[in-house]
């Protein structure tokens, strides 16, 4: 199976110059926990809610002046829409991470999350594919 087939599409993105608040206000609305970061479609990193609370709030900066290009993570870590989920599986358990911005040419075209692949492993297959980014 390839990421094309289950990656989430339609997504919401953010510029580095929009507010960290702007960003968490998104967040709130569309009900998910990270945007990815794009100049004209092309990513340049991703912003979570982590990030925000981490990296805005608890370090005191006003997250109505604090950019997103301020607390983002910088060039996160992308996938191609042709890999395979076992790929997917393969890059979140090396680099630890849930989610990952799917990129054609450079261009933003989706998300693929780790919940959109348990939602197609079944029992073991997707406790193991979750243990393994998980690990500490």
């Amino acid at each position: 199976m390839y990421v094309s087939e289950i990656m989430t599409t339609g997504i919401v993105a953010e510029e580095p110059q929009s507010t960290a608040e702007h960003a968490a206000e998104m967040m709130s609305e569309h009900n998910i926990g990270a945007l990815p970061v794009t100049q004209s479609r092309e990513i340049v990193g991703i912003v979570t809610d982590r990030d925000i609370v981490l990296r805005c709030l608890a370090k005191g900066l006003d997250p109505k002046k604090t950019t997103v290009g301020d607390i983002m993570s910088r060039c996160a870590v992308c996938i191609s829409p042709h890999h395979t989920i076992d790929d997917v599986v393969h890059i979140m358990s090396r680099e630890q991470i849930r989610r990952l911005p799917v990129a054609d040419n450079g261009n933003l075209v989706g998300m693929i999350s780790m919940a959109d692949i348990a939602r197609i492993r079944h029992g073991l297959e997707a406790a193991v594919a979750i243990s393994e980014i998980s690990r500490p």
